[in-house]
């Protein structure tokens, strides 16, 4: 249960190349690079909009009392 041998990372590698194939592989590493580079972009964004403070919500009103009768 330790870290990873090279072996286990070779393995790991042929896997990947057996299951994308090595023509789609730079695709695949590609459309990764560009989701990262996206949510970056998002996250920068993010940090640079002012924070809009959020609407006060009205307290409920009290439901009227109904009057009380002296007999």
């Amino acid at each position: 249960m330790g870290s990873f041998s090279a072996w286990h990372w070779i393995i790991v590698l042929v896997v990947i190349l057996i299951v994308f194939g090595a023509g789609k592989l730079p695709k695949v590493m590609g459309d990764v690079a560009q989701g990262v580079k996206n949510f970056k972009k998002g996250m920068a964004e993010d940090d640079t909009q002012p924070e809009k403070p959020a609407p006060l919500a009205e307290a409920p009103k009290p439901d009227p009392q109904p009057e009380r009768r002296q007999s």
